[in-house]
């Protein structure tokens, strides 16, 4: 049964249901289905990270494991001159990431189909944001850190968010030892939120 909500393929029967909730001031409504991540509503941890998230209106910005799209799209809402890519492995939530896109008026965003970041090979961006497949292992998640500090333009930051009992202090080490420099933006009901920021390549 391929179930989980990183699995490529879920198969479980289909359940669509329509949420609306305000993000950075803006209203959305979002469409989710069974086996994709949180379907019952925006999960905390992603609020924690969209109300936390800064960046110029100009950036472009990778959103890794998009879901059905809360945090992608409300990036785009920020980065409103900017663009947002969207990836997830999942092929449902890549299908309700786009069609949440397109209902919520957003034109500044490409949703991708991607297992890690296989879609955006030689793409580069100045902003990745992640809510981490926490489930999937600690070998994907430092994947998506390692792999994606390799996207990221010189200067360019990773934000990530991970609850404590989840590994945060084990996350917030592996950030540093690839990334050097760390921040601990905040932190709300367990889950704290990191940002990585890529130092400037010296010749």
């Amino acid at each position: 049964m391929a179930n989980h909500y990183y699995s490529k393929s879920p198969d479980t029967a289909h359940e669509r249901r329509t949420h609306e909730t305000t993000l950075r001031g803006t209203k959305f409504r979002f469409v989710t289905d069974s086996g994709v991540f949180s379907k019952t509503g925006i999960d905390y941890g992603s609020r924690v990270l969209i109300e936390a998230m800064q960046f110029a209106r100009t950036s472009e910005v990778l959103d890794v494991g998009c879901g059905y799209g809360p945090i992608g799209l409300a990036a785009a809402t920020l980065a409103d001159q900017g663009r947002v890519t969207m990836i997830d492995i999942n092929e449902r939530a890549v299908l309700l990431a786009s069609e949440n896109a397109v209902a919520n008026g957003l034109k500044n965003v490409d949703v991708r189909q991607s297992d890690l970041y296989e879609a955006v090979r030689g793409l580069t961006f100045d902003v990745i944001l992640t809510n981490p497949p926490i489930r999937a292992g600690k070998a994907t998640v430092h994947r998506i850190f390692e792999e994606g500090c390799q996207l990221l333009r010189d200067g360019g930051s990773m934000w990530v968010v991970i609850q404590k009992k989840q590994g945060a202090p084990s996350a917030k080490e592996k950030l540093e030892q690839i990334f050097g420099h760390v921040e601990e933006i905040t932190k709300d009901k367990g889950y704290r939120i990191f940002r990585a920021i890529k130092q400037l390549t010296t010749v």
